[in-house]
């Protein structure tokens, strides 16, 4: 069992909490308006607290904030957080009218890379980040097995993480280990797809997957 912190409280926060509780994990979701979260969570197993005591409380965290607040809000976590595994699933955009993203925040770089460069003493894995939420902690509900990548410099961080992913239903060989953090600008950038995809598709579920 693994203590983990889920910073966030959107749809992305619920799925992964909700299964990594049920694999037996216990888990805390940090949110900036803890008590209006725990009212919406009302009946769900993980507890909900502030950051500051969620990133504290914690072996593991994962980022499941928006991105373009991330940066900044784990910034301020970092006395609670050297040391620790951060599990970045977020994509650092501008959105446009319809809130798909328009732009990417860190051109030429990636938010992963940008947490890793102002946290140093953290280690940071990017990954699940090309997929919709309900496929994150259900992959196998997709006709064809997706891909889910990892970018990190920490092998052993990488270790923690891909245990994380096998009970979120992930098989290894569905799972690509990309290199180091310089290698999560590319998987970032698929974000830039989602609003072309979701016009094309409709509004079901997708991710990236590989074809071998």
């Amino acid at each position: 069992m693994t203590t983990i912190t889920v910073l966030g409280s959107g749809n992305v926060a619920r799925a992964l909490a909700g299964t990594l509780c049920d694999a037996g994990h216990q888990v805390v979701v940090g949110s900036r308006d803890p008590r209006t979260t725990a009212a919406d969570w009302a009946g769900s197993a993980p507890r909900v607290t502030g950051l500051h005591e969620a990133a504290a409380s914690a072996e593991v965290v994962i980022n499941a904030t928006p991105g373009a607040v991330s940066l900044a809000l784990l910034t301020g976590l970092a006395g609670h957080l050297a040391g620790k595994v951060l599990v970045d699933v977020a994509n650092a955009t501008a959105t446009d009218s319809a809130g798909f993203a328009s732009a990417l925040l860190y051109p030429g770089g990636s938010l992963a890379e940008e947490i890793q460069r102002a946290l140093p003493d953290v280690r940071v894995v990017k990954t699940l980040n090309t997929l919709h939420d309900s496929v994150m902690a259900d992959p196998a509900a997709l006709a064809v097995p997706p891909t889910a990548f990892m970018s990190g410099n920490d092998a052993a961080a990488k270790e923690v993480v891909g245990g994380l992913l096998a009970d979120l239903g992930w098989p290894a060989e569905w799972i690509v280990d990309l290199g180091d953090v310089r290698s999560a600008r590319v998987p970032e950038a698929f974000v830039l797809m989602v609003g072309s995809l979701v016009r094309a598709l409709g509004p079901v579920p997708f991710g990236m997957a590989i074809a071998r």
